[in-house]
């Protein structure tokens, strides 16, 4: 089967594009928005409309495929690609990608991917969230032509056991930590609540004393909300890398409040992302060795989760090399082309460093349950409730496409669904 055509269209994503640079040097709150000046390129303030693009993939059958273009809320920050804006991008799709596409028979996945994911138009790579739609529309085209869902595709071709096993999924509650942490408990969400805790005063605290009231007050609300006493979830926190400074990033310090929090955890196991933000690279994956080494020898059960500088499967495969941490986000729209999201995962998976497919608040609909199947399929060891802020919507999407998958994985096999 052949793509006979490709039609782009623009479209708002499920959060916002935040200037990181702005906001961890103290930009104050208006409302919704942040006051002053932006501080990375590309942004006109620092909180601004997140955007998308639908790549459509017109098929001989008159199928549509379609994979969606994103990029993540901090972009342009910890070495990402810069903005993405759809009134830039979707000219610069049409001329030099829709002639590509046109009359492009539908062949391996893998090989599809692959040459887009390598492509170069002046001498310049595709930006990664024209990679992450692109892709994701060409698994799907895949699949339709197949008749097969994009899960199985990746099984097929990563010559992968089908599994209808649940993903854990993670929920994310933004600036509403305390609500959206109830209603994560209520639904019984495996791993909560990520707690958006980027900004030293006003939710770490100088000496680290706000996020250990927080960690105290989740342990009594899942004790108190809970609906079964095997209810035991993991607690996750991103702290986007405001540890490091309130202890001049010494990582002996920080190793030593981190596991000073253990106890605060009680029976429920801890996760803290980017403990550090060192602004680079390398400086990152050293400091970050030096605190899950210092975990260890202080005989922590703290686990270190990698966000920062962490962004291509080249990154991950060097943190997971060097054994930097105890997990990874696999950071979907940072990735580009989506067979990165699950190389990665097979990658940390041989390493024995999990694997958290993350994304980002900023992605669609769309690309979200595109990515439950990749992780359906790789067994990712996590996965992030998107899009959005608001946590039931995203936990709504990512959920439902879960158990429709796993619902019809099940009846192929002649297994009953409950």
């Amino acid at each position: 089967m052949k793509i006979v055509d490709a039609v782009f269209s623009r479209g708002y994503s499920a959060f916002f594009f935040d200037d990181q640079k702005a906001i961890k040097s103290g930009a104050g709150h208006d409302g919704f928005v942040y006051v002053g000046e932006p501080m990375t390129p590309g942004f006109s303030r620092i909180r601004q409309a997140g955007q998308s693009v639908s790549v459509m993939l017109i098929l001989e059958d008159g199928q549509i495929a379609v994979g969606d273009c994103a990029a993540v809320q901090y972009s342009g920050a910890g070495g990402r690609d810069p903005l993405f804006l759809a009134s830039e991008y979707v000219p610069f799709l049409q001329e030099h990608i829709r002639p590509l596409l046109q009359g492009l028979e539908i062949g391996s996945f893998r090989e599809m991917a692959k040459h887009f994911s390598e492509l170069k138009i002046n001498k310049k790579p595709l930006h990664s969230a024209i990679k992450y739609g692109l892709t994701m529309a060409l698994l799907d085209a895949r699949a339709k032509a197949l008749k097969l869902m994009p899960c199985e595709v990746v099984c097929q071709e990563y010559d992968l056991p089908v599994i209808a096993q649940r993903v854990p999924i993670f929920g994310q509650t933004g600036d509403n930590r305390y609500d959206n942490a109830d209603k994560m408990i209520l639904k019984g969400v495996e791993v909560l609540p990520h707690g958006l805790i980027n900004n030293i005063d006003e939710k770490l605290g100088r000496q680290g004393e706000k996020l250990r009231e927080y960690i105290k007050w989740l342990v009594k609300r899942v004790d108190h909300l809970r609906t079964s006493p095997d209810y035991k979830p993991n607690l996750h926190i991103d702290v986007y890398g405001n540890v490091g400074p309130i202890f001049d990033n010494d990582t002996t310090k920080v190793a030593q409040y981190l596991a000073s929090l253990e106890p605060d955890a009680g029976e429920l196991p801890l996760y803290i992302e980017g403990p550090v933000d060192m602004g680079d690279r390398g400086l990152q994956i050293e400091k970050l060795r030096e605190i899950t080494e210092k975990l260890r020898d202080l005989g922590s059960s703290v686990k270190i989760v990698a966000d920062e500088w962490c962004n291509t499967i080249e990154d991950i495969r060097d943190f997971a090399d060097a054994g930097a941490c105890h997990m990874i986000q696999i950071k979907t729209p940072d990735l580009g082309g989506v067979q990165n999201i699950v190389e990665s995962i097979l990658y940390c998976r041989e390493k024995g460093v999990g694997a958290y497919q993350g994304g980002t608040c900023n992605e669609t609909d769309l690309s979200a349950r595109m990515c439950v199947h990749l992780a359906v399929a790789a067994r990712a060891e996590r996965m992030l409730a998107k899009p959005g802020m608001g946590f039931d919507e995203g936990f709504s999407i990512v959920n439902n496409e879960m158990e429709r998958i796993l619902a019809v994985l099940r009846h192929r096999n002649g297994v009953d669904n409950d």
